[in-house]
């Protein structure tokens, strides 16, 4: 090969790799292919291993639909689920292990109130995004000192001045209320007093342990002093107990349901007991009696379909978990930052002004508010014939 030719070549090649070099630093954004890892802390056994499967179902469904779906680009959800056993302390202990691997960009916390509540202190030191699915107020007020957690789930006081509306529609002057002695339970409780104290209507409480398995010598006590109604402020399990304890009584009033008693579609077993019962809760459970005349209610309706077609039942908790997936995505595709590294920060500050119509109902969460569910997503639904329908 001649010397001419040669250099010829050479400068061709050097010419070839300047540009293919250029083209590399200075054309388009490099392309974030890396997962979003979103690490779930679930009551999967235990004494509220019922709605932490629920939330494990909905987590699993609505990633896979994300991910399917070409809505996050070039990348994929890695959801990574640990079980806390309805405990505490080894729910600290997962959100200590999420928190201290670089990969997780938030995590979600089940249903248990108090593990969110004493999870806190860590999520604010490690200052990893939270979005927590249990109803205590709690978790998220005083807000300056929970910036790094978030809320999503009815309210108590939305939940007790929606109540008091369906009482006073009734005609209802005595109220017999079982609540639960917990944190959502204590919050109910003052809430739905002030509320019924506005109303002029009277009211008798019995507590009952997050554990117990027996309530009918709590639902006795309420039934003896006659009151027009009973009011059952408690988790599903408990408030079918509890319906089912005063069908055996002489008590004939009406029954209602707190948001927090949420649970299947179905009623099964307690179908007869809760004939008639009023329960507060969103438009999730009876979507398929809604017609969808927006957008957020044709996708509130596919999801209903999509759980019940891949689960067999529904279960009106399953939203929640749903609509924490979606702010989470949404949330890390917006924050920006290095391209690979997660920015936690950047997630969170986005989690703070996050606006949309969830599969739940509308949601708003403000540097005020972290918790973001609104009080018109709540809806009056009747149970008839064995499950919930819109009231009406």
């Amino acid at each position: 090969m001649s010397p001419i030719r040669s250099a010829t070549i050479a400068a061709l090649a050097s010419a070839i790799v300047a540009t293919t070099l250029t083209g590399c630093q200075f054309g388009g954004a490099e392309q974030d292919t890396s997962p979003i890892v979103i690490a779930a802390d679930l009551e999967l056994s235990g004494a509220a291993a019922s709605v932490g499967r629920t939330y494990q179902q909905a987590l699993k469904l609505k990633v896979e639909q994300l991910n399917s779906s070409g809505a996050l680009k070039d990348r994929k959800i890695d959801l990574r689920v640990k079980d806390n056993r309805s405990d505490s302390a080894e729910s600290l202990r997962n959100i200590a292990d999420f928190s201290s691997d670089s990969q997780v960009s938030a995590i979600i916390m089940g249903g248990c109130g108090e593990c969110a509540v004493g999870a806190v202190e860590t999520i604010n030191e490690k200052r990893i995004p939270t979005i927590a699915l249990a109803a205590s107020g709690a978790i998220t007020s005083p807000v300056a000192e929970r910036r790094y957690v978030f809320k999503l789930g009815p309210n108590a006081p939305d939940s007790a001045a929606a109540l008091t509306t369906e009482l006073r529609r009734d005609n209802i002057s005595k109220v017999g209320l079982l609540v639960s002695d917990d944190d959502y339970g204590r919050e109910g409780a003052t809430a739905l007093k002030s509320e019924l104290d506005k109303a002029r209507i009277t009211l008798r409480e019995q507590k009952v342990k997050s554990t117990d398995t027996d309530v009918s010598q709590q639902v006795q006590q309420l039934t003896s002093n006659k009151p027009d109604a009973l009011v059952f402020w408690t988790p599903p399990e408990q408030a079918t107990l509890a319906a089912t304890s005063a069908q055996r009584t002489t008590f004939r009033g009406s029954l209602f349901f707190d948001a927090g008693a949420a649970g299947d579609l179905f009623l099964g077993a307690a179908a007869k007991a809760t004939e008639r019962a009023t329960l507060i809760f969103t438009q999730t459970l009876v979507i398929d009696d809604v017609i969808a005349t927006t957008p957020a209610k044709a996708a509130r309706r596919q999801w209903f379909q999509d759980y019940t077609a891949r689960f067999g039942g529904y279960n009106g908790s399953s939203s929640f978990a749903a609509d924490a997936v979606q702010l989470i995505a949404d949330a890390e595709l917006r924050a920006g930052g290095e391209v690979g590294k997660v920015n936690r920060n950047g997630i969170r500050d986005v989690l703070e002004t996050s606006q949309m119509d969830g599969l739940s109902g509308p949601i708003r969460m403000t540097p005020d508010n972290h918790s973001g569910l609104m009080p018109q997503a709540l809806t009056t639904l009747v149970a008839r014939n064995g499950r919930w329908r819109l009231a009406g």
